[in-house]
């Protein structure tokens, strides 16, 4: 822990394999989050090769998360900038989330639906021949279906 004498020294700089094994992302998706804008383009060596520093581990670290919530880019975009301006109101912040959260809401609802779809085409199977298949009928004819269960992407 850094005192008042002694500041916390600045991270050892970091080669690309070195930040995707200190944060568990792909090297691929680290230049593909640098492509996009989510990740500022690192300094580079003489050499040309990249060098990352703490503040880089930090904000990758965070695109991760906020992936892993399912976040999708341009909000992460948005957290980001937010997040470079404490100063400010967090009510964005909240509302962003907030959508995120009614969306993953949403689609927890649409997928119980699903759930409840193909346990009924699974229950009414007769395990008999092809063509007599319940299942296959129910997915030939959404007419068939008890639930509006509707299409669930992500």
């Amino acid at each position: 822990m850094p005192t008042k004498s002694s500041p916390a020294k600045p991270a050892k700089d970091l080669a690309i394999g070195d930040l995707a094994r200190a944060t568990g992302v792909k090297i691929t998706t680290i230049r593909f989050y640098e492509s996009i804008g989510l990740m500022p383009e690192p300094a580079r060596t003489a050499a040309g090769r990249r060098v990352y520093g703490e503040a880089h581990r930090r904000r990758l670290i965070f695109v991760r998360h906020a992936r892993d919530l399912g976040f999708e880019v341009d909000a992460i975009r948005e957290l980001l900038t937010l997040s470079d301006r404490p100063e400010q109101s967090c009510a964005r912040v909240d509302a962003l989330a907030s959508q995120h959260l009614a969306d993953v809401e949403e689609r927890i609802a649409r997928l119980e639906l699903l759930r409840t779809e193909l346990t009924r085409m699974v229950k009414a199977c007769r395990h008999g021949r092809v063509g007599d298949c319940r299942i296959l009928d129910t997915l030939a004819d959404h007419g068939r279906c008890a639930t509006e269960h509707g299409a669930v992407r992500d």
